[in-house]
């Protein structure tokens, strides 16, 4: 287990967990997830009314409960990169606006066309 931001383990940003967030992250938010959610907020629902034994009722609820706390986890994880990447563009837009108005290399505009992916658009 490491405290590290999840945008800086391994170096790269990438790690599995990163990447297993990233993919979560896109089917989570996707239409299709929030019908099947939907589906089960409604199947317990239902379940109360066909009076199953108690243990199914608890079981119900422990998935229930599972569910959000990992859809919690993976929701943090993506937050934390979102806002890291996020930082890392602003960081290379004040770094390239002080060179422009110093007139000094043009190293930060690279690094800029570089956080904003500028050179992936074309």
């Amino acid at each position: 287990m490491t405290t590290e931001h999840p945008a800086e383990r391994d170096g790269t940003g990438h790690d599995w967990f990163a990447a297993f967030s990233e993919r979560a992250a896109n089917i989570t938010g996707s239409p299709l997830f929030y019908v099947f959610c939907v589906l089960l907020v409604l199947g317990t629902f239902v379940l109360h009314f066909l009076h199953p034994p108690l243990s199914w009722l608890i079981f119900a609820g422990d998935l229930m409960a599972s569910i959000s706390l990992l859809l919690l986890a993976l929701l943090k994880n993506a937050e934390r990169r979102d806002t890291h990447a996020l930082q890392r563009k602003l960081d290379a837009i004040a770094e390239a606006l002080l060179e422009q108005r110093e007139g000094t290399s043009h190293e930060a505009a690279d690094k800029l066309r570089h956080a904003i992916r500028l050179e992936e658009k074309k």
